[in-house]
């Protein structure tokens, strides 16, 4: 079952691009990655599936639900935590998820509690006077208080401590694998690359690659590092590749293409070390990202 679905889904505000022409599907169960630079469409994609903003033409739904005839009955099943946690400054804590919870039926007060002991949450001080992280962790309490179907997440880590990370992951990682559909928004690649099963990639409001994350990863790009007091320089630009680092007679590159041509045109040189390794996801989306826009 898809649980998020866009066909041709556009936003413009005034006559700037937000997203255009958008068709995304995320399936029930799925730990989908979404990814770009920043003024990709990311949030806004976010923003338009839950009706904070409404689009501009196409359509999109959740578990089969109009997101703008609906957006009541998919706020019920859905959890949100925002990039950037605006709540009113004055009031405490432990008030404001007393009143969010009001709007779910059911709320298992103790899971509630056990979510503020695990995010270290100080539900007695008041909003204003807690640190971007602190009111993250009560965003990330809110959106999973009622034990929601489908969580959306844009950006956030941002701002937690690398111990507060890694509990959040460990719980997405076990309410995913309980059958919460979970949509991750991140800059954070190797977020992406440990816990997503699949990516979608964002640029200038457009999708233009969805794929697995273990495929992505284990295409023809990979990471090469070559230690050679031979110039190299005319070897690579053969090779067709145009960005490397070069320092001391070391050469580090992402090659895309087949091995054997690689090796073939190295074993002209004088070669003191050669090491070949697997990408990082944070190398195949610049890598991906460059070639591009030498297309475009």
């Amino acid at each position: 079952m898809a649980v998020i679905q866009t066909r041709g889904l556009t936003k413009y505000y005034g006559k700037s691009r937000g997203i255009e022409n958008l068709d995304l599907t995320v399936e029930e169960g799925e730990f989908f990655g979404f990814i770009g630079p920043n003024g990709a469409g990311k949030s806004t994609t976010i923003r338009t599936l839950l009706n904070f903003i409404y689009p501009s033409s196409g359509e999109a739904a959740i578990f089969g639900m109009d997101c703008v005839k609906e957006s009541m009955r998919i706020k019920a099943v859905t959890g949100y935590v925002p990039g950037e946690i605006n709540y009113y400054r004055e009031i405490k804590v432990r008030d404001l998820l007393n009143y969010a919870a009001n709007f779910y039926e059911n709320i298992d007060r103790a899971y509630l509690e056990r979510l503020c002991q695990e995010f270290e949450i100080e539900v007695d001080k008041k909003i204003g006077s807690l640190s971007l992280g602190n009111k993250k962790k009560v965003a990330i309490a809110q959106a999973l208080m009622h034990k929601p179907r489908l969580l959306i997440l844009d950006e956030p880590a941002n701002g937690l401590d690398p111990l507060i990370q890694s509990r959040l992951f460990s719980r997405l990682k076990e309410i995913n694998q309980e059958g919460t559909t979970v949509f991750l928004s991140s800059h954070n690649l190797s977020e992406v690359q440990r816990h997503c099963h699949r990516v979608g990639f964002i640029r200038e409001g457009r999708i233009i690659k969805v794929t697995r994350v273990d495929e992505l990863l284990g295409n023809a790009s990979r990471r090469v590092i070559v230690k050679s007091k031979d110039d190299l320089t005319t070897a690579l630009h053969e090779l067709g590749i145009k960005k490397v680092e070069a320092a001391d007679d070391t050469y580090v590159f992402v090659f895309d293409g087949h091995i054997d041509r690689l090796l073939k045109t190295l074993v002209r040189y004088s070669i003191d070390d050669l090491r070949i390794e697997e990408a990082s996801l944070e190398e195949q989306f610049m890598h991906f990202y460059e070639r591009e826009e030498e297309e475009s």
